[in-house]
């Protein structure tokens, strides 16, 4: 069976530079799996490969749409399929590298075909709970407690999500996540790089100090501007998963006049930390990751190594399996 390497971890622990030496060290492709690395003009803020590093090895899934446009998850896969067929065709291994869970949660588990968009009915449930904050919530509580516990009470996109799926085909959405599944025809390399949580965190802000000298003020400004002005081609309603990216949504509060500068700066590093912390909680649901703790350790060759030590291993073992 054809073989996936995934390199996960949360944000800021060190995956983008070893990523590249991985994939030239092993004549292959980086395949992204960043929810946010997917919109053009959202560079600074989603910590994007510069034009120089993404030359060194070609990247996939980076810089495909605007931050006007909605992409679900369905789509994602979709595009990323045939890349995958398309490496193992030129007989390469692909390396998936990101920390969007559910990314390489479809990637690795599949994702089911269900009903298409309606939005008429988003917009309903959109106004369903502006006149009540957190009633769809509720509501999805009642109609499918298991997909609620899976979703939180603020992500109000895969709330409505939810309640579309079950109330087009009558069904609750994790009974037809379950049924309508498509398994994925790969053997995954899944490896996970972990760091002491204070470390972590101290480098989440640092690199959140880079952001805003290397000028996230302005590229959020430019990002408001595109969608205001591209407001009129929009069709579907409601908040775009693009500026609920953190830093843009923090960001954005700043420039509309809502906070200071100071306030917006550290709401962008406390909801950083957290999202880090929830990746954590995610990966670590997941079977067959083998984690490599690299505390201490910057040398992108230094956390190589065990990175090739693990893939080595699993490639031979493959192989005296079949």
């Amino acid at each position: 069976m054809n073989k996936v390497i995934i390199l996960l971890g949360p944000t800021g622990v060190g995956k983008t530079g070893v990523s590249i030496l991985l994939a030239k060290t092993l004549g292959t492709d980086v395949i992204s799996a960043d929810s946010m690395q997917i919109y053009r003009h959202m560079d600074i803020g989603t910590a994007k490969l510069t034009p120089e590093e993404r030359a060194i090895v070609k990247h996939h899934m980076i810089d495909i749409v605007e931050p006007w446009e909605s992409f679900s998850t369905g789509e994602y896969i979709r595009k990323v399929l045939p890349i995958i067929d398309s490496l193992h065709h030129e007989g390469k291994i692909p390396v998936v590298v990101g920390g969007t869970g559910l990314y390489i949660k479809a990637i690795t588990r599949g994702i089911f075909s269900g009903p298409s968009a309606d939005w008429f009915l988003r917009d309903e449930l959109l106004a369903l709970e502006k006149m009540e904050k957190g009633a769809l919530y509720s509501c999805l509580q009642e109609v499918d407690s298991e997909a609620a516990g899976r979703i939180t009470p603020g992500d109000l996109r895969r709330i409505i999500r939810a309640l579309e799926v079950s109330l087009k085909s009558g069904k609750p959405i994790s009974e037809i996540q379950k049924k309508m599944t498509q398994p994925i025809p790969y053997k995954f390399i899944k490896i996970g790089l972990s760091r002491e949580r204070r470390e972590l965190y101290r480098i989440i802000e640092t690199r959140i100090d880079k952001m805003i000298k290397a000028g996230l003020v302005e590229e959020v400004a430019k990002v408001m501007n595109h969608i205001e002005q591209k407001s009129d081609q929009r069709c579907n309603p409601g908040p775009l998963p693009s500026m609920q990216a953190i830093g843009y949504k923090e960001m954005a509060m700043y420039l509309q006049g809502r906070t200071d500068l100071e306030t917006s700066i550290r709401l962008i590093k406390r909801a950083t930390k957290r999202y880090a912390k929830r990746q954590f909680t995610w990966f670590r649901k997941e079977r067959d990751i083998h984690w490599i703790d690299i505390t201490g350790v910057c040398d992108i060759h230094s956390i190589l190594k065990p990175i090739l030590d693990v893939i080595y291993d699993k490639l031979k073992r493959g192989a005296a399996e079949s």
